[in-house]
């Protein structure tokens, strides 16, 4: 069988929307500086913002099976834990097709952002990272057709 993208050409434009989260676990002392203002790059939970509004409108550049989609709304948020950030996603469009990956993306690529700008401050004397960790990531929520 062939790789191919799926004809949705048949298929009626709807509303369509998804929420996706994740997480990444930081120390506790990297969520100081994050609660503190303290980062050198600056606040990662802006950044991770943007970069996810981004990664959402990217995706079919990333994912060569989804169709490019036009999104309505797409909405990050980011909550300190304790233990790390947990950043939601949620994505809308008129469309004929889910927006499922467009929100996982946009996640994963949020979560991604957040280890790039605080990563100096999770290496151990080795360079490593033995406590930074991206999980969880999911799809908590789908619509289709409802407003």
């Amino acid at each position: 069988m062939s790789i191919r993208q799926v004809d949705v050409s048949g298929k009626p434009i709807v509303r369509r929307e998804a929420v996706a989260r994740g997480f990444i676990k930081l120390r506790e002392e990297t969520i100081r500086r994050i609660k503190a203002g303290a980062v050198e790059k600056g606040d990662p939970l802006q950044v991770a913002r943007l970069a996810g509004i981004n990664a959402a409108k990217l995706t079919s550049l990333l994912l060569p099976l989804c169709h490019p989609l036009k999104l309505d709304h797409v909405d990050i948020t980011c909550s300190i834990r304790d233990d790390g950030v947990e950043v939601t996603a949620r994505v809308i469009a008129f469309e004929k097709t889910g927006v499922e990956m467009e929100a996982l993306t946009a996640v994963t690529i949020a979560l991604l952002n957040i280890w790039d700008v605080v990563k100096a401050y999770e290496k151990d004397e080795a360079g490593q990272y033995p406590e930074t960790e991206i999980s969880y990531v999911r799809v908590v929520e789908k619509r289709k057709g409802e407003p």
